[in-house]
């Protein structure tokens, strides 16, 4: 764990670190053992000066050392002295610095009664505050007819938390994007250009250069057919660096309905930007203030652009790419429309999933008509000339200089132009007003939000507690689109898989190495209804393509390793979910489990290896044969056995709800393969050569070590304990790993360890690191996570940990518990009649220890709970203590 990781503001309790160790790999995949870690300079620079401040003990020469280390950093870095004042925090002497404090700062009642829509803001004429002060300097104040309806969940949402820090090691991978909960296009402000390890937008540019509808889900994945619309005054000018327009922080209002800006075009007056959207549109205003001098208005719609291409997980080393575009600009229809066929994941698979005929098309409908019209390529623009079809192509219109206002609906679409169009008319038809469609937008947010309410919470909890809740309901993301009408919808979607249009409900964005481990668990909880559909999703992508996804963006990408897709499948049968085809799951299923990739004796499957058949789980042939994938055969071999062990006990639990008790007796017993990469010598996994030789400790590990994968066994956590010699020892490597800096909670692997102390024997010690992690890994600020969200699993943490309890074992559908981090908390559960309430008092002041739990008033003793208790809601009454306790183990 990373000293720098910042913590609520409310908390001034320095967590119980230890110096902290260099991190294993980039956030997306570490990258192959031979290369080694590899960190941004600056902030190998960063983790020195905090190890030697920690070394030194004297305040005076603490002091000096630290001006003289910030003044190099400054120069190194601008941006890191803004980031050393938090950070310097965690360096002041503490006299229990490896015992976590259980002092908080106590909550008066006007830090949990406080309303953020109450108070002067800014003190705009006719604006009221629409959400809290985030501690960025931005505009807090908006027209009060983009609050409606009125939400309190959504008045604390921070779109920029996990947007703060120079990209990609530093930065969560969130945009202040618009859209509603799973759309299909997501509407951002863009400030620099997009790529693998790149967003769209960073909260520390100052340059607007338009929006950009984008779907891009992840930091660390590329771009498909993005839609890109700026406005301008004066000269037209398309390209994308020379079009950026300064703006100031106080001017930018940023909310998950509704965006605004004012843009400074210098001499020829100002822009005031406006944006909401639907899933598959985005609705722009323009208001051009002229100066006197200005010149006239104009509206650039981006076709085709340069973009990037990284090959390996190296920022640096991305190279040109230049996907084609087509552009028409058609006066009659007062409509500028197009396509273009980039996609930057392209590299990732070979001719098996070609998508050869992808393009993402756009309409891009305007409420004014213009008085000239053009096109350009590569910035160079050409008037009167109204199609063109190439690299860096652009179209643009200009209007006359008495238009002061302009709308422009932007539909998109995977299946043609004129779907794209019938998008527009369907979710955001002519009729329909700028208010009409945020207010569309922030009922579709406020309908689950809202089902969340908390006593005991500051201002800075409640912004982490309902801005984790927005993260976790992006993704996996529609790609299906309504070819009918809205009285009598019929859905189709492209088939990247298949090259062309299909019928059926389909998604994108799957991120599956990531989500299943608590944002799978999330959804059944709170969007129940989605749940069945993203699984048949899953299901259509294995009859197209011939495999479950890994990780799917339109199509699969290879990124990440194992076959989780089983444990999401194994989850939602065990929690009861009926609307999806369980034998046809089974079948898809039982071929991970046992049918290896394409020319996997061949190919090691590296990282980002590129040209390579679907992956799913490389090694099989020696997995089946050895017990154990070879390192000197494939790469992340430690981490592919273990997660292949975790699949085959997900696919045994499928294989008996199906009524395979053979295959699942089979699979349960495979599961236990594990043990094989135990080495007694030195405690801990270790990966294994084809020869039974050890590989060394650093090789084989997937956004992780050595520490994180021996814990990491989330099946059979009774058998890992026996595996290290008991209780008393299993506890002691858990303190080891924890107090020696081991736990890096910005990557995945580690999210379940902290909940494993109760198996133990030792649930105070979960109790303690559960609740010092939700403090030292996320704020409220755009610098609130403390590793990338990957698709909201980093959130879904948060929220399982906030109200008690984890999945562990996320196949089981079940919940391991801790403690709750606040006095209460209601969550409405879609199709139960009872809210699940959970009172924890005193939990807000500082009580973590649990002396006991009831359910609906009967006294529960065990350390999990099942998902049919869970959904039935009712009363939990935790019985909580400031010192620790050790209940019915």
């Amino acid at each position: 764990m990373d000293p720098l990781r910042r913590r609520n503001v409310d908390d001034d309790t320095p967590p119980p670190l230890a110096p902290p160790i260099q991190n294993p790999g980039p956030p997306r995949r570490a990258a192959a053992a031979a290369a080694g870690p590899q960190q941004h300079p600056l902030r190998r620079r960063l983790r020195r000066f905090i190890l030697l401040t920690n070394l030194l003990k004297r305040p005076v020469i603490n002091l000096i050392f630290a001006l003289v280390m910030l003044s190099f950093i400054a120069y190194s870095g601008g941006w890191y002295l803004s980031q050393l004042v938090p950070a310097y925090r965690y360096l002041t002497p503490s006299a229990s610095s490896k015992k976590y404090d259980l002092e908080v700062k106590k909550l008066t009642q006007a830090d949990m009664e406080v309303d953020p829509t109450k108070g002067s803001g800014s003190g705009v004429v006719g604006e009221v505050r629409g959400h809290w002060d985030f501690d960025d300097g931005r505009k807090w104040t908006t027209r009060e007819e983009f609050l409606k309806p009125e939400s309190k969940a959504l008045n604390w949402v921070n779109v920029m938390l996990g947007n703060g820090g120079p990209e990609p090691n530093l930065s969560g991978g969130m945009i202040p994007a618009v859209a509603p909960p799973f759309g299909m296009t997501r509407w951002s402000p863009q400030t620099r250009e997009n790529y693998v390890s790149m967003c769209p937008y960073n909260q520390t540019d100052t340059k607007f250069h338009g929006f950009i509808g984008t779907h891009q889900p992840a930091i660390w994945m590329g771009e498909s057919g993005p839609a890109q619309i700026s406005g301008g005054l004066g000269q037209v000018v398309t390209d994308f660096e020379a079009r950026g327009l300064p703006f100031s922080r106080e001017d930018e209002y940023a909310s998950a309905n509704y965006y605004r800006n004012l843009l400074d075009a210098g001499k020829e007056g100002k822009i005031e930007v406006e944006m909401t959207a639907s899933s598959r549109v985005g609705h722009m205003r323009y208001t051009f203030d002229r100066s006197q001098e200005g010149g006239s208005p104009h509206v650039v719609v981006q076709a085709s652009r340069r973009s990037w291409i990284l090959h390996g997980d190296q920022p640096d080393a991305k190279v040109p790419y230049f996907p084609k575009g087509f552009i028409q600009i058609d006066e009659g229809r007062q409509e500028v429309y197009g396509w273009n066929d980039e996609r930057q994941d392209h590299v990732l698979v070979g001719e098996e999933l070609p998508a050869h005929n992808f393009k993402a098309y756009f309409v891009a409908r305007f409420s004014q008509p213009w008085r000239a019209a053009g096109v350009s390529y590569e910035g160079k623009v050409k008037k009167g000339v109204l199609s063109g079809e190439g690299e860096v192509l652009a179209g643009w219109v200009q209007f006359g200089e008495d238009v002061k206002q302009v709308e422009v609906r932007l539909g998109v679409s995977f299946i043609s132009v004129e779907q794209a169009r019938r998008n527009i008319d369907l979710e955001i038809p002519d009729s329909q007003t700028l208010v009409e469609t945020s207010q569309q937008t922030r009922s579709a947010w406020s309908e689950k939000l809202d089902l969340l309410s908390v006593s005991g919470a500051t201002p800075q909890n409640l912004t982490v507690l309902y801005s984790s809740f927005a993260h976790t309901l992006v993704y996996p993301y529609e790609i299906s689109e309504n070819t009918g009408t809205s009285s009598s919808p019929s859905w189709s979607y492209y088939s990247g898989y298949l090259d062309e249009v299909v019928s059926g409900i389909s998604y994108s964005g799957y991120s599956i190495w990531d989500t299943f481990r608590a944002q799978t668990a999330w959804l059944l909880l709170v969007a129940p209804e989605r749940v069945g559909a993203m699984i048949t999703s899953m299901l259509q992508d294995y009859k197209e393509g011939g495999w479950l996804p890994m990780w799917k963006n339109l199509v699969e990408t290879n990124i990440m390793v194992g076959t989780h897709a089983d444990s999401i499948i194994a989850q939602a049968m065990n929690a009861g979910v009926k609307d999806f085809d369980w034998d046809l799951a089974w079948e898809a299923v039982k071929k991970d489990a046992f049918v290896p990739p394409d020319r996997d004796t061949e190919l090691q499957f590296g990282d980002r290896e590129e040209g390579t058949p679907q992956e799913v789980r490389a090694g099989l042939t020696e997995y089946m044969k050895l017990g154990y994938v070879a390192a000197d055969l494939h790469e992340e071999s430690g981490s592919r056995t273990l997660d292949y062990a975790y699949d085959d006990h997900a696919a045994a639990m499928v294989a008996d709800h199906v009524g395979d008790h053979d295959t699942a007796k089979f699979l349960r017993f495979r599961a236990g393969n594990y043990k094989t990469l135990w080495n007694r010598q030195t405690g801990h996994m270790e990966a294994r050569n084809s020869d039974g030789s050890w590989a060394g400790y650093e090789r084989g590990w997937t956004e992780g070590d050595h520490w994180a994968y021996s814990l990491d066994v989330m099946h059979d956590v009774p058998g890992l304990i026996e595996l290290m010699g008991g209780n008393a020892s299993f506890i002691d490597f858990l303190d080891r790993h924890f107090e020696g800096g081991h736990n890096l909670h910005t990557n995945e692997p580690s999210h379940h360890i902290p909940y494993l102390y109760i198996f133990a024997g030792a649930p105070h010690k979960s109790q303690e690191w559960v609740r010092s992690l939700g403090r030292s890994e996320y704020n409220h600020t755009a610098g609130g996570l403390s590793g990338n969200e990957d698709c909201g699993q980093m959130s879904a943490w948060y929220m399982f940990s906030a109200l008690g309890f984890y999945p562990v074992d996320p196949a089981k559908a079940s919940y391991v518990l801790s403690s709750p981090y606040f006095d209460q908390i209601t969550l409405r559960l879609p199709n139960t009649t009872k809210p699940l309430i959970i009172n924890a008092r005193g939990a807000s002041h500082g009580s973590v220890y649990v002396m006991g739990l009831k359910i609906n008033d009967q006294v529960w003793t065990g350390i999990e709970v099942d998902h049919a208790t869970l959904i039935q809601g009712g009363k939990w009454d935790w019985d909580l203590e400031s010192t620790p306790q050790v209940r019915g183990v």
